[in-house]
């Protein structure tokens, strides 16, 4: 459960990071952090925003993962094949992050106007960026959750604590940017071009991390193959 947990962050820390969440995480510290000499807020503001993406998923993940375990015959069949199944999933996943394979889906965009006034209402106005931009699914995003996350949910049995700790891992590098905000706005800058930079590389090594695993699960849940000596 412990890998699972883990697994279930970093997966979250990898959403945020990628391009299309980074840089709606980016924008979302910008409109947050524009009073910048409130420290106290502009931090509140982000674990607030960090609160309102961590709700999406849980409901989310209560929903769709929750649901799916609590109907009898959903979850004897998930219970009986899931091993089996998940081994796909993260070859998908992973086909996913290396762009190998593309969904078609176009995530919801926000107008500077409409993220200006959701930061202008203070700690509400965060929650409710947090809620929205956590519902904005891109491509990568998409995957990550829908491929990624909810089988290691079902897996598990964790309706709540999986899908807690992914949204704390997508809203992760915002609270680390308003801390770098508040340190001053040159900081900040030179710190997301850098994140940028390195997201590329990070989504890279993920990507083939979970097509091996897929793999692996594959050869050995769906065609029986013994991989690594019995203990």
């Amino acid at each position: 459960m412990i890998t699972a947990m883990a697994m279930a962050l970093w997966l979250g820390i990898l959403t945020s990071v990628s391009p299309c969440p980074l840089t709606t995480n980016i924008a979302a510290v910008s409109f947050l952090g524009r009073r910048v000499d409130k420290r106290r807020e502009t931090l509140l503001a982000g674990l607030f925003y960090t609160l309102g993406r961590t709700l999406v998923y849980v409901l989310l993940g209560v929903i769709l993962a929750g649901g799916m375990l609590s109907a009898p015959v959903v979850s004897s069949f998930l219970q009986k094949y899931i091993n089996r199944l998940i081994g796909p999933v993260l070859v998908i996943a992973g086909m996913l992050l290396l762009n190998l394979l593309s969904l078609p889906l176009k995530g919801l965009s926000f107008s500077p106007e409409a993220q200006e006034r959701m930061a202008g209402r203070g700690l509400v106005g965060a929650l409710l960026m947090g809620v929205l931009f956590a519902l904005s699914f891109c491509p990568i995003s998409a995957g990550l959750f829908f491929a990624g996350l909810l089988p290691l949910a079902i897996k598990y049995g964790s309706s709540v604590l999986l899908p807690a700790l992914y949204g704390v891992g997508t809203a992760l590098p915002v609270v680390v940017f308003a801390v770098l905000m508040v340190l001053g706005m040159e900081v900040f800058v030179r710190a997301a071009d850098r994140l940028q930079r390195v997201s590329a590389w990070l989504q890279i090594v993920t990507g083939w991390v979970l097509v091996a695993a897929g793999i692996y699960l594959c050869l050995t849940h769906i065609f029986g193959l013994q991989i690594l000596p019995a203990a």
